[in-house]
């Protein structure tokens, strides 16, 4: 059984019925590729083809991190869209960014990651400007993500994972005294500024806010 859908800015396939192994070699057959996209869920396979809106708030999320992290002096590696799979919990996916802090120096050098062996990201970012045929929390809460920001092309959100359980807060938490309304407001100013003048704000804003 499959459902294609075709919005603007995001196109899903969902399929039912698939096995570990077939998801295993869609994923070879499309390696180094940065679309489509993969999100396997015991069984369940959705596949999404991004579009320059999706991706664009993608990169502005990206360089928003990279820049307020740059400021404060804080260490990490940007694992990009890299696959993350478990066969034991018979579920992958590949997030729009992801993000080792507390365990960048782990990763760092690794030419690919394996969990779980390798520990899971410390963010991931998921922009959804269509709402996901796949459950995606869950697959993040069971590979024991810590934050997931998630953007819906009007606002961010941050989520913490606190007893098992993904939790909106208004604040980061890796990256303290980041408020969802101020990220959400640089995101749209990143829309109407060209990129120095967008970049120079951050850092200002991050040198008036430290940690």
């Amino acid at each position: 059984m499959s459902t294609l859908l075709a919005p603007p800015a995001e196109q899903r396939l969902r399929l039912s019925g698939i096995s570990w192994e077939t998801y295993e070699r869609l994923l070879a057959e499309h390696e180094g590729r940065q679309s489509p996209r993969f999100t396997y869920d015991r069984g369940e396979l959705e596949i999404m083809v991004i579009s320059f809106e999706h991706e664009e708030a993608n990169r502005l999320l990206h360089d928003l991190f990279t820049v307020l992290a740059e400021e404060r002096g804080i260490d990490f590696v940007n694992a990009g869209s890299s696959t993350l799979k478990r066969e034991d919990l018979d579920r992958g996916f590949e997030p729009d960014t992801c993000i080792y802090i507390r365990s960048a120096g782990s990763i760092r050098g690794k030419r690919r990651i394996e969990l779980p062996r390798d520990p899971a990201p410390d963010l991931v970012i998921e922009v959804d400007i269509t709402s996901p045929s796949i459950a995606k929390m869950e697959i993040y809460k069971a590979m024991g993500v810590p934050e997931v920001w998630r953007y819906d092309a009007t606002s961010l959100r941050f989520f913490a994972l606190e007893n098992g359980k993904y939790v909106a807060r208004a604040e980061s938490t890796v990256l303290p005294g980041l408020t969802s309304e101020v990220a959400s407001r640089f995101i749209e100013d990143a829309r109407l500024e060209p990129r120095t003048v967008w970049n120079r704000k951050v850092r200002e804003w991050a040198k008036a806010h430290p940690a």
